[in-house]
Order: C-alpha cells, then sequence, then structure tokens
C-alpha cells in the first residue's frame, strides 16, 4: 500500500504546549511522519490515541484478529457492537475522529518489506516473537525505527531499536546554558570570567557568544569548546590575536548531537541491555517473557489464569532458556528468581487498562524520539511490573474459578484479580478533581475498569474550566464540536460511552473554600477516595487537606515538560501532601525560567514573568547605560542604537519614554519624565495575558 504524503503546517494553537517541550522544526518532523502499529488490543489503542493527539502525518492501523470479550477491558475504541468485527477497522473512525488532521489509514495484508518501506516507524504490539523477529530485521536492515511493546498481566515490557546510527540532534529537555559575562582576557588560553559563579558549564562543552563589546571577534562565533579551571573560570581557547575586551556579553551553552547505536532484536533477545533501578529483576522478567512466548509457540495459547499447572510448566521453560549474555558477550552467571517468573505466568492471561496506558504512553513517547530525534531513547529494554498489587499473603491470591472467563467486558481484569474484586470495585464512590489531561486518562481508566459501575457506586467528577482548542491534543475525550462547554459535563458524557454502566456525575463547581457548603460532610461521606489532576500547588494542598480531614485516601498525578510524578496519601498511614500553598510562598521567591516562560500555573508566575520583562526593558538597560557614560559618545552611540530600536520594535509604546535627542541618536540615552510609563505597563500587561492564556 502507498501512504498519501502528508502537510507539513502547524497548527501551533492546537499543539502549544506541545511546542513549548519541542520547538516548531520537531513538530514539523512529527507532522511529516508516517507509522505503522500493528496490534489493535489494548495497548495498540493507547498507542494510536497518543500518536494521533501528538499529531502524527499519518496511522496506519494493522489487526485483522476479531474483536473478543477480553479487549473490552482495556481498547476503549471498542464496544460489545464491534465482537467478531476486525480490531482495525472497528477502531479506525474513533481514532481518525481524535485528530482530523493525522491520516488513519488500514492495511490488511501481511507485513512486507515492500509495507516497511513506507514508513519512518514500525511498532508492533501484543505479538508473536516469530513475527517480532521478521519485522525487526527487516526495519534493522530498512533503516526503519521498531518498537515492540507488550503487556502481560501486571507486567510490561518495551524494546527500541533505532538503528546502529541514530542521531539524537537534543539529548535533554534542558534550555542550554547561559551566562553574563565580566572579563575576557587576550591570551592562548583566553580566559573567560563570568559574573557569577553558580553555573553547570562542563569540560568540552561548546559554546558560543554575543553581545560582546570589544572583543566582537567572539560574537557569533563557531562553537568553541571550554574547559572549567578550579577557581571557576572558563579557558575559552586562543584570543590573543582579538581586540581588547571592554565590556558585555553572554556566553550560550551549545548542544552537540549524540550517535546512539542500537542491536537488533534477535541479538538484543540475548544480549538484554536493560533501563531498570534492579537489573536483575529486569533480567528475569525478560526471560519470564522469552518463556511465555515459548510457551505460546508450544499450546498456541496464554497460561490459563492462576493455573498452578500452567505456570510451572513456564517456569520449566524458562529454566531451559539460553543463558543471557553480558555488554561484552560473556554468559551471566546468576539465578533464575523462579517465583516471580511463576507469578509473572500465573496472572499473564490477563489484559489490564492502567498497563496499557503506562506502557502505550512510554512507547508513543519513543516514537517522538525517533521522529523528531529530540531526547536520549531507550537503550533498549524496558521493564515495568504492577505485580506489588498483588495480595502479600498466598492464602488470598485468587483462585482459577474466580478468574474464568464470564463473556463480559471486564474478563481481561477478572483474569488477574478475580471476580470478588471486580464487584468490590463497581462499588466504590470516588470524587475525580479536575478533567484536564491527566483527568481524562484516569476517568478513561475508572470506565474501563469499571470503578463505580454497580448499583452503589459512582464517580463524581469536578470542575469549573470550560474547553478550548488547545485542550484538544491532549484530552482525548473532548472533540471541536465541544470547544466552549464545561469540561466535566464532557467527560461525563464520554465516560458513559465507553461503559454505560459507569455511574458518573459532573460538578461544575470548583473545590475550594468558597464550595463547601457542597463538597461538605454529606459530600464526603459517600466518597471512598479522591483522585486529584490539578494544575496548581494551591489547589492540590487544599484538596489534600480535605482528605486528611475526612480520612479519605488522595490518589495525586502532575506533569511539566517532559517530567512528572504520581503520589498515593493515605491519612495516618502514609506522610500528607507537603506541597506549598503559593499563597504562603515569600514574596523573594525565585521561579524557574522554564516554568515562567512554558508552564506559569499561577498569579504569581505570570506577575514575575512581567517584573523580569519590565527589569529587562527599563532597569537593566539603564543600568548599563550609566554604567558607559564615562565612555567616549561615538562608543556609546554605537551600543545603544541597536537594543533600543529592539525593544521599541517589540513595544512600540516606549519610544516616547525616550527625549527627542535620543531618539534621534545624537546623545546618549536618558528616560524622560515617567509621564508614559503607564502606557508601558499597559503593554506589559498585555503581555502578561497573552503569556497567561498559553497555559
Amino acid at each position: 500500500m502507498t501512504v498519501p504524503e502528508t502537510s507539513k503546517l502547524v497548527d501551533e494553537e492546537l499543539y502549544s504546549r506541545q511546542l513549548y517541550v519541542l520547538d516548531l522544526p520537531a513538530m514539523q518532523k512529527i507532522q511529516g511522519a508516517k507509522v505503522l502499529l500493528s496490534g489493535l488490543q489494548g495497548l495498540g489503542a493507547e498507542v494510536a490515541k497518543n500518536l494521533v493527539l501528538m499529531g502524527v502525518g499519518s496511522l496506519t492501523l494493522h489487526d485483522p484478529h476479531p474483536t473478543c470479550w477480553s479487549d473490552l477491558a482495556a481498547q476503549f475504541f471498542l464496544s460489545e457492537q464491534d465482537l467478531e468485527r476486525s480490531r482495525a477497522e472497528a477502531s479506525q473512525e474513533l481514532v481518525a475522529k481524535l485528530n482530523r488532521a493525522v491520516q488513519v489509514c488500514i492495511h490488511t495484508g501481511d507485513i512486507t518489506k515492500e509495507l516497511l518501506l513506507d514508513f519512518q516507524v514500525v511498532v508492533l504490539t501484543t505479538s508473536k516473537l516469530e513475527e517480532q523477529l521478521k519485522v525487526g530485521t527487516l526495519c534493522h536492515k530498512l533503516g526503519v525505527c521498531f518498537l515492540v511493546a507488550d503487556t502481560r498481566g501486571l507486567v510490561g515490557q518495551l524494546f527500541c531499536d533505532f538503528g546502529e546510527d541514530f542521531t539524537v540532534q537534543d539529548p535533554t529537555e534542558a534550555e542550554p546554558l547561559t551566562a553574563a559575562i565580566q572579563h575576557i582576557s587576550q591570551g592562548s588560553p583566553g580566559i573567560l570570567t563570568l559574573k557569577t559563579e553558580a553555573q553547570n558549564f562542563c569540560d568540552v562543552d561548546l559554546v558560543t557568544f554575543s553581545g560582546i563589546e570589544g572583543m566582537v571577534e567572539l560574537n557569533g562565533c563557531d562553537p568553541r569548546p571550554i574547559h572549567v579551571r578550579e577557581d571557576g573560570t572558563l579557558e575559552i581557547g586562543d584570543t590573543a590575536n582579538f581586540s581588547c575586551y571592554l565590556s558585555g556579553g553572554i556566553v550560550t551553552e551549545v548542544k552537540r548531537p549524540k550517535t546512539v547505536s542500537h542491536k537488533p532484536l534477535d541479538v538484543a533477545l540475548l544480549q538484554p541491555h536493560v533501563v531498570a533501578g534492579e537489573a536483575y529483576h529486569a533480567r528475569c522478567l525478560h526471560q519470564a517473557f522469552r518463556a511465555l512466548h515459548q510457551f505460546q509457540h508450544l499450546h498456541g495459547r496464554l497460561p490459563q489464569p492462576w493455573d498452578p499447572v500452567d505456570a510451572a510448566m513456564v517456569v520449566g521453560l524458562a529454566r531451559s532458556l539460553e543463558p543471557l549474555k553480558g555488554t561484552g558477550g560473556e554468559p551471566l552467571e546468576e539465578p533464575l528468581d523462579e517465583a516471580l517468573v511463576q507469578t509473572v505466568a500465573l496472572s499473564s492471561a490477563g489484559s489490564l487498562s492502567p498497563m496499557a496506558a503506562i506502557m502505550g504512553a512510554v512507547a508513543a513517547q519513543e516514537v517522538l524520539k525517533a521522529i523528531s530525534g529530540k531526547f536520549m531513547p531507550l537503550d533498549q529494554w524496558l521493564y515495568f511490573d504492577a505485580l506489588d498489587c498483588l495480595p502479600e499473603d498466598g492464602e488470598h491470591l485468587p483462585k482459577p474459578e474466580d478468574c474464568a472467563p464470564r463473556h463480559c467486558r471486564y474478563d481481561g481484569q477478572i483474569a488477574v484479580f478475580g471476580a470478588g474484586f471486580q464487584e468490590k470495585l463497581s462499588r466504590q464512590h470516588y470524587l475525580l478533581v479536575g478533567a484536564g489531561a491527566i483527568g481524562c486518562e484516569l476517568l478513561k481508566g475508572f470506565a474501563l475498569v469499571g470503578l463505580g459501575a454497580g448499583t452503589s457506586g459512582g464517580v463524581t467528577v469536578a470542575d469549573m474550566d470550560h474547553i478550548e482548542r488547545s485542550n484538544l491534543s491532549r484530552q482525548f475525550l473532548f472533540s471541536t464540536v465541544d470547544i466552549g462547554r464545561p469540561k466535566a459535563e464532557v467527560a461525563a458524557e464520554a465516560a458513559r460511552r465507553l461503559n454505560s454502566d459507569l455511574q458518573v456525575t459532573a460538578l461544575t463547581y470548583p473545590l475550594d473554600p468558597t464550595t463547601e457548603h457542597i463538597y461538605g460532610n454529606n459530600f464526603f461521606s459517600r466518597v471512598d477516595g479522591v483522585a486529584a489532576a490539578l494544575d496548581s500547588f494551591q489547589a492540590r494542598h487544599y484538596v489534600a487537606a480535605r482528605c486528611t480531614h475526612y480520612l479519605k485516601p488522595l490518589l495525586e498525578a502532575g506533569t511539566q515538560g517532559t517530567s512528572g510524578d504520581a503520589s498515593v496519601f493515605v491519612p495516618w498511614v502514609t506522610e500528607t501532601y507537603r506541597a506549598p500553598a503559593s499563597a504562603l510562598a515569600s514574596e523573594n521567591a525565585t521561579y524557574p525560567v522554564c516554568t515562567l516562560r512554558h508552564f506559569p500555573s499561577t498569579v504569581e508566575h505570570t506577575v514575575q514573568w512581567a517584573r523580569d520583562e519590565f527589569e529587562g526593558l527599563f532597569c537593566l538597560s539603564a543600568e548599563t547605560i550609566n554604567h558607559h557614560q564615562q565612555q567616549t559618545l561615538k562608543q556609546i552611540h554605537k551600543w545603544i542604537c541597536y537594543p533600543m530600536y529592539w525593544y521599541c520594535s517589540l513595544y512600540p509604546c516606549i519610544f516616547p519614554c525616550f527625549c527627542s535627542d535620543c531618539r534621534t541618536h545624537t546623545s546618549s540615552m536618558c528616560w524622560r519624565p515617567l509621564t508614559y510609563m503607564p502606557r508601558c505597563m499597559d503593554c506589559l500587561a498585555h503581555g502578561t495575558r497573552l503569556h497567561s492564556g498559553n497555559y
């Protein structure tokens, strides 16, 4: 099949948050990329959702297998009406609806070499090892980035092969280091002294320079390597023949590309490089997956849920596997954790929405790295498990008869936790505070796992905000027709479509001291727990305090850029939530530049941004000019012309703040009386509103 060419025009309003973390060239690469996704069970659905919201140029779906009951536990594009239909065909329209700018196609045939030539990235989910090896070998030879993602019950696996010579243009998400220059000596090497000592420059970093007076040969020069001396000064190479340094200037780090070399799947299977805190544990999980593939090859199925006989066979297969090798090819002499392999095998037939969501998010993030060349990719295996969700006491583990299929939408979950646990979930009543990006994900998870889906259970969604167009690239429960409507109401309607049994109520009132008559004793007496997906510390602090007061467990999650966190707080069991309330923060507190520029979440952030702008426009420029008033008129005139008109081009209202002589470049710059200052503050206030509106 031939995938149509895609447009590279970027919708900056829709992808505003994504552009903050990436940049325009990276977003253009993403929007021009073609991705093949094979496997549309729960994990595949998560990957498809994330890639389409991300705005890839085209996504081709491949899964000719018929929908079955166990798929519905995690595959939110499917419903009971889709049973026996091809997963790919049944999912296509809902996948495409998430972002009409993305071309969503279906491939019904085999995956061949000719097909792979059309794509930059290929992702296989929940596939057999034979297919993984075949497609992985072809992709490695063709230079196509290749990923394998899989979940088995409470364990997830991800593999990346981006080839033997993959260039990462921007290895980290951190902004380049910058520092003000105090002095540069003439010599070999020249010694650069910084105005402030607290910098993180390292040996062999590359830097460039701007705004230097005197030693102008450095301005805009090719990147130069530096050496950090013990006293904090920097050696910057030969400056002996340069002009004498006079003043000013900024030194800026230049990020250097890095080259990544990945092994093909057939080699990496026996010589795995795992990304994990505990490498031995991850290698045992690696062996468990290999044994499960062998079991499936021999019996044509996965082990029966909690069947000790099948689990023992998997352990035996794991014992007989060829030993793993170290980075140098030497055999790894380490024992197999048979108890771990047995536990994995007992629950491996299950399909869980939370596991699919976690692994699907990471897999999509790796696809983004493969397309954009930003951020270091995984090297090469990632294993994640949530086996601690199982009872610690072996006597309370599920029994085979309790985990047998019921021909219902929760079969994939019952296979792991049993029917009794499913009944308990249906009786829970949870409060979800916040229906933004994380809130939509949580509500989707609640619907799929059946939380509050019983007659005595329920979910209450509280959010006072309304849907904006910029939300649509992250908050998948909303669409263009919902713009302007309350998030809570639309999210509740979408959750009911995911699971018609879900008892969900929408509230559009904020959860704060002004609404304690709504969220009071009667309300919290009916709640079993609270999930918070809020975007300010002050709101999180208040919700956490209410949970402590009413002795309710709190699940809290948040993201900022490429970072995220999730925590559980249980009164009298864990520590209480300790995030600082912004109202109590010191007025002298500093805020990270990236927070002010890209992720302002409080009034203080936008006010600080305006203060920084004002200082840059008025205070720093005036101080610098006064410092140089003793120099010749010609030197001053040369120095001020560019910055004055640069500022005026950005903020036209400051032009009258300079005297007429200054505006005609006939004398040194001076300030007029502050009669024009309100106009300037209006300009800054307008900029502040625009800045905070992007959040």
